[in-house]
């Protein structure tokens, strides 16, 4: 049955904020604004906030955003954390799946519907898939948490187009505007709303060159892989200094 919302509050980090999905002037789109958009269409006094900011860790959007979603009240709202703190070392699912469960806890409280997100299987990601145990136990959590508090899932790990390159920017940690346009069609089926997009797509075959493939790890290598190992050493974050793009529940525009 599709509910027509009133109003919606995305929490989370990079994914949630919309990189890299080009906006309007500097600001990135990103899946949450595309769904954000359509749901106006249905109800014209919609509203419309995003506090996700990029770089943010589950203990920082359970500590900065969910007590201001659970002050905003609003219908719907989508979180989606985790994956920043799964790339670290010495992370546990385990433990962050309590913190991840607590803070769903308190946004069903307000009686607002609450969309939970499983992350993309890493199998196809070099770097990646030597952690994929560890993603794989905390989606499962998610899974029960969406479970036991009634909340709607979007199962990123049994979506097949995001499993291509062609999905996803140069930094290969972050969706394009297809990878974008995707998720926000996976979302609005969930919900109920139709839309144009499908999220069930096959890329048409594409013939990789070998010689162009090692210039292109050789290029992310240097221009991706080695700022990002370098932030993390010396414990920076790229949203330091950054604040959420739609701080409050405003009419979507």
């Amino acid at each position: 049955m599709t509910r027509h919302y009133a109003s919606f509050a995305a929490l989370g980090d990079s994914f949630t904020e919309g990189l890299n999905d080009p906006g309007v002037g500097e600001e990135f789109r990103g899946w949450a604004d595309r769904v954000a958009q359509r749901l106006s269409v249905e109800n014209p006094s919609f509203r419309y906030a995003n506090l996700a900011v990029r770089g943010k860790l589950l203990d920082q959007i359970v500590t900065e955003q969910v007590p201001v979603a659970v002050e905003l009240s609003p219908d719907l709202v989508s979180l989606c954390a985790g994956g920043n703190d799964l790339l670290r070392p010495g992370s546990d699912p385990d433990a962050m799946a309590k913190k991840l469960a607590r803070a769903v806890r308190d946004l069903r409280a307000t009686g607002a519907d609450v969309l939970l997100f499983t992350g993309v299987d890493p199998r196809d990601t070099p770097l990646m898939r030597r952690m994929r145990g560890k993603f794989a136990i905390f989606y499962l959590h998610v899974r029960s948490i969406a479970d036991l508090y009634g909340c709607r899932l979007v199962d990123q790990w049994s979506m097949q187009g995001l499993r291509d390159w062609r999905a996803w920017s140069t930094d290969r940690l972050h969706m394009n505007e297809d990878g974008h346009r995707l998720v926000a069609a996976r979302v609005l089926d969930m919900l109920g709303v139709p839309v144009e997009d499908s999220w069930q797509i096959t890329w048409p075959e594409r013939l990789v060159d070998p010689r162009a493939k090692r210039r292109e790890d050789a290029v992310w290598i240097r221009e991706h892989l080695v700022p990002w190992v370098s932030r993390r050493i010396r414990g920076a974050s790229s949203g330091d200094g950054l604040s959420a793009k739609r701080p409050d529940l405003t009419p979507f525009s």
